[in-house]
């Protein structure tokens, strides 16, 4: 009985620090939750967590040879409003 009141009693500690965080991040963040949210409500936090984008070689190429061309075509413009 007294195990189980010591469980219990952590059990009712946890929800109050929980409770206790969601109160102090209220208002402030939109969109999805806190890991340490999903986490003490039992979810899983790895499709939470932000992930960088997987690129492959041939994608990050293209978007290198894209981004010299945006700035060339800045630099020629710079170029022409200042003469």
């Amino acid at each position: 009985m007294i195990s189980d009141l010591h469980s219990e009693r952590s059990a009712i500690i946890e929800a109050i620090d929980v409770l206790e965080r969601f109160a102090k991040t209220r208002g402030k963040r939109r969109g999805r939750p806190p890991v340490w949210l999903a986490l003490a409500r039992g979810l899983d936090p790895s499709p939470l967590e932000d992930k960088k984008p997987v690129r492959g070689a041939e994608t990050r190429k293209r978007m290198a040879e894209a981004q010299k061309r945006r700035w060339a075509a800045y630099r020629q413009a710079k170029e022409a409003s200042a003469s």
